[in-house]
């Protein structure tokens, strides 16, 4: 199966240069009563903690964390807070969650057997690379998986977190999946031959790391990193593509990546306005191939290589086939090092 584009949301927001501790307490709204083990984590990092007896939790974070603060607790309405660096501490009230994802969905036919829709999700939700391969869902039971016919569409939705085991990245993550689809441009369900249009999936996530990791487990995270999405953003916000391995064709010639990428300094000084004259595409480390179009006029990228919008800035090929399996969380530069 081939993938064309990959939209993949993650929620993040500008962050100034200081490090702060937040605090906060989290209650239910209906009792007014604290609600000890809630979730606070920053969305798509390691950096997270749980409220206590008192419904009180303290979460330091630094100049890597730029993304949305997610409040968490099975049956609740999930919060997310951005603008939580103008304030030193917060009060969050849980709103009991609409139960209507909690209903007896039953098995039917819909032109697949659950296996062969969970083969199908497995491959383009953790991916087939190494990384993805090594990957196991740790509650696939929770997942709900539906099949549409006349759209020739795979869905799929879990009313709690899915609990990833990488085994080879040396992560568990706990990604709590808001949307998923595949859209197929041919599906053959009594031959089970397809070939995907478009996956698109968003969520949040909160990374464990192992409590050891040796020099293996390292060069195995830096081998995902590079030639990553993460990475080259990143090298686009540093402007030196061509010395991080980065080649930039047009028409099957290769270019000078800056007459058309147009990298620029904003008032924020921690993102900077990217443009893009024309798709083009991206070879890494002479091996790699990837293709870059926008359908937005410009996007930001900050100095970790998040960027912001994401709908609109679509990748195929190596960047595109990436998918959860390839993702490290985005504060793994500050001591993931070898």
């Amino acid at each position: 199966m081939k993938t064309n584009k990959i939209y993949i949301l993650i929620f993040l927001l500008p962050f100034f240069c200081v490090s702060q501790t937040l605090t906060g307490r989290v209650i239910d709204k209906i009792t007014q009563q604290p609600v000890e083990t809630v979730s606070v984590y920053f969305n798509n990092t390691t950096i997270g903690t749980t409220t206590n007896s008192n419904g009180e939790f303290s979460i330091d974070y630094t100049d890597a964390v730029q993304s949305t603060l997610v409040i968490s607790y099975l049956g609740f309405e999930k919060v997310l807070i951005s603008d939580y660096r103008s304030q030193s501490n917060i009060s969050v009230e849980l709103v009991e969650a609409d139960n209507a994802l909690e209903e007896v969905h039953l098995e039917y036919d819909d032109g697949l057997t659950r296996r062969q829709k969970l083969r199908l999700f497995r491959k383009e939700f953790l991916g087939t690379s190494k990384f993805g391969e090594s990957c196991k869902i740790l509650n696939e039971d929770d997942l709900i998986l539906k099949y549409d016919k006349h759209n020739k569409a795979l869905y799929a939705s879990a009313s709690v977190p899915l609990r990833i085991l990488n085994k080879t990245l040396q992560y568990e993550i706990a990604y709590d999946l808001m949307d998923f689809e595949i859209i197929f441009r041919y599906a053959d369900l009594t031959g089970l031959e397809f070939t995907i249009n478009s996956v698109t999936y968003f969520g949040t996530s909160f990374y464990k790391g192992f409590d050891t990791v040796n020099k293996r487990i390292l060069k195995h995270r830096n081998r995902a990193y590079k030639g990553s999405v993460q990475h080259f953003m990143k090298s686009l916000y540093n402007k030196n593509l061509k010395e991080q391995g980065y080649w930039v064709f047009h028409d099957k010639f290769r270019v000078d990546e800056w007459s058309f990428f147009t990298v620029e300094a904003t008032e924020n000084q921690d993102f900077k306005k990217i443009t893009l004259k024309e798709k083009v595409s991206i070879l890494f480390d002479k091996e790699h191939q990837s293709i870059i179009q926008l359908e937005i006029p410009e996007f930001y990228v900050d100095t970790y290589g998040n960027y912001t919008p994401v709908i609109g800035v679509y990748f195929s090929g190596a960047m595109g086939s990436q998918r959860i399996g390839d993702t490290l969380p985005l504060d793994f530069e500050l001591g993931e090092k070898e």
